[in-house]
């Protein structure tokens, strides 16, 4: 036996015949601790957006909810673009493809009331 190694577990010797199978133990067990982990990261992936930045100031963050209540907001090229504060929506709407790189949402769709 010089040269065998056997090693011990809670479980017993593990030998050259058990080595592939430990092995196969570990990878499967890290694999399943990687879905796990990238499954949890992408779980709040279709979460809708709660805040954006503004069109015109855009180191500002804008409460959608807020805003769309406000009608702080303008629709450009089937994009809605939202405003920080009273002074940026006249500035869109004097230029507004100078803006229509800014974080926007798509235009939401209309819904049609029924009597």
């Amino acid at each position: 036996d010089a040269g065998l190694v056997t090693t011990y577990n809670v479980a017993g010797p593990i030998g050259p015949k058990h080595q592939g199978q430990d092995i196969l133990m570990k990878k499967s067990s890290i694999f399943m601790l990687s879905l796990l982990v990238c499954g949890a990261a992408f779980a709040n992936g279709h979460k809708p957006v709660k805040t954006i930045a503004c069109a015109v100031m855009t180191n500002n963050k804008v409460d959608i909810a807020k805003a769309t209540a406000k009608h702080m907001y303008a629709d450009y090229k089937g994009n809605r673009y939202f405003f920080c504060c009273g002074g940026c929506p006249a500035a869109f709407k004097a230029n507004p493809a100078k803006y229509a790189k800014a974080a926007h949402i798509p235009t939401p769709k209309q819904t049609s009331k029924k009597a």
